[in-house]
């Protein structure tokens, strides 16, 4: 039975922060609370689940085993009061008729080519309403396998059991430290990076994105060193290369979406591209409406209207390269005919 001393969900928020962020001056920023507030709900939420969650020290805070081993039940509680959150606006609202429900990361929302496909979906079928939900790289994929979400927009591989209609393909860059040595060099090369550890994802991305995006193994059999952190953002992974000196690899648009002062993105000649797609579980193909997303995708991509990059305005220069602002062309969003 509930009471008094139940862990409370933004408890838990904080928790999951704090995991990503090992740093609970970023952590606290990210949530806006001061460092104080959020020590305070990490000590609340440790007695009142009775065990120790995180080790602290003067220079560094890491999770323990046992802290380690409840994040994905901790995930799994705030993405269920968030779906509860979002079910009762739904109701609230009176919502019916045909509903789409596509999630995608802060960033994917940016891009040309999901404001293509959401252009056409919304232009060509004005019956069908599309439910957007802004996920991290560890709510999506428990998204869709739980039913939450129908489909989502996602760079990389993807795991067994979804089906993914790709988008676009880019280069994929490496992210350093500004003060970084290999920082002042225009291009690079896996070997140069040999020492450099990279950015830990969190346990619960799925062992293929967490292999692709460390370029893991490496082609030449170089062991891959990760960090401590347990990263589901792209502005914590960032942050982690600032303060930590370690890299990680993003694709080409991210310095275009991030442009931060202590980042510096360099292209890498033997780095392969990825690809951003829209993806689905398998049994859901015949769905009607991931039929009519499939359709609208394929015809985009077919007349060449998913553009890479984000869509900017007509009068908005590309920054030089490595300045973090690299722009891609720009392109106007042009939508089928019925």
């Amino acid at each position: 039975m509930a009471g008094a001393e139940d862990p409370a969900v933004h408890q838990l928020r904080s928790l999951l922060a704090l995991s990503e962020e090992l740093h609970f001056g970023r952590a606290a920023a990210r949530l806006y609370l001061t460092q104080p507030a959020l020590s305070q709900q990490i000590r609340t939420l440790e007695r009142r689940l009775g065990v120790q969650l995180f080790t602290r020290t003067s220079r560094r805070v890491q999770l323990t085993a046992l802290g380690r081993a409840l994040l994905p039940l901790v995930r799994n509680v705030v993405g269920a009061a968030d779906e509860l959150r979002d079910a009762a606006r739904h109701s609230a609202a009176g919502t019916d008729g045909l509903v789409l429900r596509i999630g995608l990361t802060d960033c994917a929302a940016t891009l040309a080519a999901t404001r293509s496909v959401i252009a056409a979906l919304t232009t060509l079928h004005r019956g069908l309403e599309v439910d957007f939900q802004v996920l991290d790289l560890v709510e999506q994929p428990l998204a869709l396998a739980l039913g939450r979400i129908d489909a989502a927009f996602v760079y990389g591989p993807v795991s067994a059991g979804l089906h993914a209609e790709p988008l676009t393909t880019e280069p994929r860059v490496v992210c350093l430290s500004s003060s970084d040595p290999l920082a002042r060099r225009p291009t690079l090369r896996l070997a140069d990076l040999a020492d450099r550890p990279m950015v830990g994802l969190a346990p619960a991305v799925s062992v293929a994105e967490r292999r692709f995006w460390g370029m893991d193994p490496r082609p030449d059999g170089t062991p891959v060193r990760y960090t401590d952190h347990h990263v589901i953002r792209v502005e914590s992974l960032l942050s982690a290369v600032s303060f930590d000196g370690a890299i990680a690899f993003l694709p080409a648009v991210a310095a275009e979406l991030f442009p931060r002062p202590d980042i510096r993105y360099r292209p890498v000649a033997d780095l392969a591209p990825c690809t951003f797609s829209v993806v689905w579980p398998e049994p859901d193909r015949e769905n009607p409406n991931i039929t009519v997303l499939a359709d609208v995708c394929r015809r985009l991509r077919e007349r060449g209207e998913l553009p890479p990059g984000t869509i900017q305005g007509p009068d908005e220069p590309a920054a030089p390269f490595g300045t973090g602002r690299e722009a891609h062309a720009a392109h106007a969003v042009a939508l089928p005919s019925r």
